[in-house]
């Protein structure tokens, strides 16, 4: 009992116990078909095929007029007629084989002994001619010119710890200057 039963004096027949509330009758579902159903709007008019007519005109590398006839339903579509040159077809030419299935040869190739001083080279990760204007002949030709005129390397790095910013710094340093 509440508050609001006892100021409005409405008194139950069972104060302690409430009575069961009766079982509500189990409705059974049904389902209605398709032509039934009211939701659906006109099932005859979108059964209904219609017949679309597409023209386009032509291009410079297909010239004429472009035609396109599509047949759609509610639940398919197709194709009646498509004049060739329009987009989204796809024309395969036929490859012609000469050869009648035989394969091409393979070229066996041998590779070059590599001197140990190549090797060595080739070992440190330096690649040899690559985009050097004149190619290997102008690599062996100042090759040699070194090897005669024997002259000191100028080197402008420093020797410092792993991980030193001093040299970005005086690089900062002249570009500001």
């Amino acid at each position: 009992m509440g508050l609001l039963d006892r100021l409005l004096g409405s008194k139950s027949s069972n104060p302690v116990g409430a009575a069961k509330p009766a079982k509500p009758k189990q409705e059974e579902a049904f389902f209605l078909d398709a032509d039934a159903s009211s939701s659906m709007g006109d099932v005859k008019f979108m059964r209904r095929s219609n017949t679309i007519r597409h023209t386009f005109p032509g291009t410079a590398s297909s010239p004429g007029n472009k035609e396109m006839v599509d047949v759609v339903a509610s639940m398919e579509s197709r194709r009646e007629m498509a004049t060739p040159g329009l987009g989204g077809e796809v024309v395969q030419d036929e490859e012609i084989n000469l050869t009648g299935g035989v394969p091409k040869p393979v070229k066996k190739t041998f590779a070059e002994r590599l001197s140990s001083a190549e090797l060595d080279q080739r070992m440190r990760g330096s690649a040899v001619g690559v985009n050097v204007p004149g190619g290997p002949a102008a690599i062996k030709k100042e090759k040699e010119q070194a090897g005669a005129a024997a002259q000191p390397q100028i080197t402008s790095q420093q020797t410092g710890k792993p991980g030193d910013i001093d040299a970005f710094k005086a690089w900062a340093k002249d570009l500001n200057s």
